[in-house]
Order: C-alpha cells, then sequence, then structure tokens
C-alpha cells in the first residue's frame, strides 16, 4: 500500500490519548464523558483500520507485508511490518480495546481522563511489539508495556492493588533484563538488530543455548509458565475488570509470539535441546493449576489459574516442532484471548452489581439472569474445549502435533482437559444452577450495553469452533516456512553432532601383540 497503514494503526491511539488530554479538564461529568467517547471512538476506528490490513494481506506468502523503514539511531531503525503469525494478534488487540472501553464505562469513576489514556497508550505499545521488526523497537514495545498495566492494576485495582502491581512489574522486569543482554550479544555476533536479517544469520550453537535460556526467562514469566506463574493470580484478582481482559487475552500472548518469532527460528538448536524442558513444565502447568483451579473460592482467581493451564497447550505445541502443534498453539493463543476475556468480562457483570467474587456468594443466578447464565455457559463451554467452539480447535491441533513429537507428554496434556472440565462445570453448577441465594435474590439481568460487549464475543467463539479456516489460513504460510526453516537447522545440528560410539560396537576383545 502507498501509505503508512501500520503506523497509521499503530499510533492513532496515542493521538486519542493526545485528543483526551487537550480537550478535557478536571474530572468532572462532563470530562469523564468526553474521554469515554474519545476513547470508545479512537478505539473504533483503529479496528476498522486494521480489518484493511485483512482484507489486503496476502495469505499465500510467508514474507512480511505492509512494511515500513526508517533510519534511527545509526544502530536500530524504525522497522514494522507484519506477516500470518504476527498479524492476528495485532488484529485481537483492535478488537478487544473498543469492547474493554465499553466494559470501564460504568464502573470505573475516578480518574476517568487518565485511565482511559493509559488504555490507548497501552494497545499503542501492544500492537507495536507485535509489529515491530527490529529487535530494539520491540524491546522497547515489549517493555513499555509494562507501565500503563502497573499503573491500570496500582491505581484502579483492588485492595492488595500496589502489590500486585509491583509484583507484575519485578517479575516481568526481572526476566526482560537477560533477554536485554543476550540482545546486546545477538547484535555483536551478528552486526545487525534487523529481524528478518536475524532470522536468516546462523547463530553459533553456544550462543543460541544462552540466548534462548535469556529470552526463555522473559516469555516464560510473560506468559506466564509454571513455576515462574505466581504474579498472575494476583495481578488478575486486584486488577479492574478490562485490565484483566487485557492481561489475559493480549499481554500473556506476547510471551508466546516471541517464542515463534525469536526462540525457535533464531535458535532452532537451542529449541530442540531444550524442548523436552518445555513439555515438562507444559504438562506440570497443565495438571498442577487446573488442580489448584479446583480448589479456589475467588471466581476470578479461579480463571487465572485456569489462563496458566490453557497456555500450557500452547508451549507443549509450539515446541512440538510440527504443523498441527504450531498452528494449534497459535489458534489456542487467539482462541484463548477471546474466551479468557469474555470470563473475565462475565465476572465483571456480576461484580458491578454485588461487589464479591466470593463463589460461594452467588447460585441460582439462572432464575434472574437467563441471558447472561447462556452467554456465560458458551464461554465455560468454550473454556472446557466442547467440540463446537474455539477451545476445542486449538487444544486438539496441539495434542495433535505433541502426540506426533512426544506420546508421554501428549497423555498428562489430556489429563488437563478433564481437570479443565472438573473446576469450569463446577464453577458454572455453583454459581447460575441451584437455589436462588437471597443475597442474590434482587440481581439484574444484563443490559444493551452488556449485550454490545458480549455479541461479537459469542459470535466469534462458535464462528472459530466450526470455521477455523479464516484464522488458519492466514498464519499457514509462515508457520510452513518458520518449520521448514527449523527442521533444515536442526538436521543439520544433529547430523554435525559428535558420534559417539556406542559399546556394542566395540570388539569384545581388543588384540595385543605378544612379546616375541
Amino acid at each position: 500500500m502507498t501509505w503508512p497503514i501500520l503506523s497509521l494503526v499503530t499510533f492513532l491511539p496515542l493521538l486519542g490519548a493526545l485528543l483526551i488530554m487537550i480537550m478535557t479538564r478536571g474530572n468532572g461529568p462532563l470530562a469523564k464523558g468526553t474521554a469515554r467517547w474519545v476513547a470508545l471512538w479512537t478505539t473504533v476506528i483503529t479496528f476498522a483500520i486494521s480489518l484493511v490490513m485483512v482484507v489486503r494481506f496476502d495469505a499465500s506468502s510467508a514474507d512480511f507485508q505492509f512494511v515500513e523503514k526508517l533510519p534511527w539511531l545509526g544502530v536500530a531503525a524504525y522497522h514494522m511490518g507484519v506477516d500470518g503469525i504476527s498479524l492476528p494478534f495485532v488484529i485481537l488487540t483492535t478488537a478487544l480495546m473498543p469492547i474493554c472501553i465499553l466494559a470501564s464505562w460504568t464502573s470505573v469513576q475516578k480518574r476517568v481522563k487518565e485511565y482511559m489514556i493509559a488504555f490507548l497508550v497501552l494497545e499503542t505499545l501492544m500492537i507495536g511489539t507485535f509489529s515491530a521488526l527490529d529487535i530494539v523497537l520491540f524491546y522497547l514495545f515489549f517493555e513499555g508495556g509494562l507501565i500503563p498495566m502497573f499503573l491500570i492494576i496500582g491505581i484502579w485495582g483492588g485492595q492488595r492493588r500496589v502489590y500486585a502491581s509491583f509484583k507484575f512489574f519485578l517479575y516481568t522486569l526481572a526476566g526482560s533484563v537477560l533477554m536485554l543482554l543476550a540482545i546486546m550479544a545477538m547484535y555483536w555476533q551478528a552486526g545487525t538488530t534487523d529481524i528478518p536479517t536475524l532470522l536468516k544469520h546462523g547463530f553459533p550453537v553456544g550462543l543460541q543455548h544462552w540466548a534462548w535460556l535469556a529470552f526463555f526467562a522473559s516469555f516464560a514469566v510473560k506468559m506466564p509458565m509454571w513455576p515462574v506463574h505466581t504474579w498472575l493470580p494476583d495481578a488478575h484478582v486486584e486488577a479492574p475488570t478490562a485490565g484483566s481482559v487485557i492481561l489475559a487475552a493480549i499481554l500473556l500472548k506476547m510471551g508466546g509470539y516471541g517464542f515463534l518469532r525469536f526462540s525457535i527460528p533464531m535458535f532452532p538448536a537451542a529449541s530442540h535441546d531444550f524442548a523436552p524442558l518445555v513439555f515438562a513444565m507444559s504438562a506440570i502447568a497443565i495438571i498442577y493449576t487446573s488442580l489448584v483451579a479446583l480448589m479456589q473460592e475467588d471466581v476470578k482467581k479461579l480463571i487465572a489459574y485456569s489462563s496458566v493451564a490453557h497456555m500450557g497447550f500452547v508451549t507443549m505445541g509450539l515446541f512440538a516442532g510440527t504443523t498441527q502443534g504450531i498452528a494449534g498453539g497459535v489458534f489456542q493463543m487467539i482462541s484463548h484471548g477471546i474466551v479468557s476475556g469474555a470470563l473475565f468480562l462475565c465476572v465483571g457483570v456480576v461484580y458491578d452489581r454485588m461487589h464479591t467474587r466470593e463463589i460461594a456468594f452467588y447460585g441460582g443466578l439462572v432464575n434472574r439472569m437467563p441471558i447472561y447464565a447462556a452467554i456465560f455457559m458458551v464461554f465455560t463451554m468454550a473454556n472446557v474445549g466442547l467440540p463446537g467452539t474455539s477451545g476445542f480447535v486449538g487444544e486438539f491441533l496441539a495434542l495433535i502435533g505433541t502426540f506426533r513429537s512426544n506420546i508421554a507428554v501428549a497423555f498428562f496434556a489430556t489429563i488437563g482437559v478433564i481437570l479443565s472440565a472438573g473446576y469450569a462445570l463446577w464453577l458454572y453448577r455453583k454459581m447460575v444452577f441451584g437455589p436462588l441465594k437471597p443475597a442474590v435474590a434482587h440481581i439484574n439481568d444484563i443490559g444493551l450495553r452488556e449485550a454490545v460487549i458480549f455479541a461479537p464475543l459469542v459470535v466469534l467463539t462458535l464462528l472459530f469452533g466450526v470455521a477455523p479456516k479464516p484464522v488458519l489460513d492466514m498464519s499457514a504460510a509462515s508457520i510452513a516456512s518458520l518449520l521448514d526453516g527449523y527442521n533444515k537447522a536442526v538436521a543439520a545440528y544433529t547430523a554435525a553432532a559428535p558420534k559417539t560410539a556406542a559399546l556394542k560396537d566395540l570388539p569384545a576383545v581388543i588384540p595385543v601383540s605378544a612379546p616375541q
């Protein structure tokens, strides 16, 4: 295209944030209303423009498209572009932001202007993370997203918001410091920070292993993987509803995207060698956090642990080294972004009315909120992985791909599918069915604004469950290219590895010349 559509989509939210600062004074009703409407229209227009990229995107090509490049600071460059792996995450981000603004319409009443600015700045940083084609630019976007989310949790969160926000910040920052050191080492070795060039650069095996571990320290915390997941439940519980939606739907996916963009294609030998470690951590995460979810009394914390378990399917599929595994991992991340975001919105609906997240407080909601009960059921079934919903497709592909690589890991992961049905159906029965609790006897069903929020999420959950082809086709060429390069690199690495003679190949008796 002749106009910089990717930069427009990336930085348009910043323009909206600037408009809010210029047009609003104080925190009166007029200023609050103006901030809400400017934020809503900015995110809606950003989403509409991002759809132009979907229409113009050539899914048959594995190359980066909508590329923009400008020199910057001599070493790095402003280099932007998307392929079939990154574009779905860009669209997921732009699609969920208007929903988050609508979800915060009445629940956020203090510092509304600052709240909307924080979300718009966060949108720019998230889109930039998925679009950056320079590793320094990626790092700036990737780390920059910590700041607005830190403020969203710390200012508009619950009672323990300060503790949760600092825990979130310190966990993610600690891992990213190691990634920065790896980026410096890569630049010294390759002489460039350009991601397309780095993808073609064959790094020495020794550097691959150390760099892989450094990147893994950052991405594993971001996803988060067991055992560095403990910041997530606290952050989810204390964050406002829209903050939990973005945290689960987008920020967690940055770790998986990092594996696909950096760890697997740039460090194939290390990815091959460390795959058993990832498999073990994924299997433990799926089973352990599912069992922990079964013991939760806070509905938000239960869904947070569920997210950790579902991300285990993603990492398992990505490192299986098969087409089905990687395709399933990508699809599962998109599906989880929709489903988990919707589940946190479901929690927000009842929390806004009753101001408690205790599961025992609720019961019999179907008698007072039949529409809400039906919507909640759709997302609960998708979270379980029921065929016909988007949750089934991602998990099934990830399991199939892993089965071809490691049967034992796929077996243990399947146990997690059973456990997910246990905690999800238990939660739904406790809150929705049974006798109507007196405490919620006067609760009202969802209104028009909430129906507008949930309608597209319900449609997408069911549509991608029966017709996943649009997402799978968009990423197919890029995944095939990634896997082709990975397999060739691994084959060359294993062929060049020193071969140790087996004991059985040695002669039974070593002849010794007798002295004459």
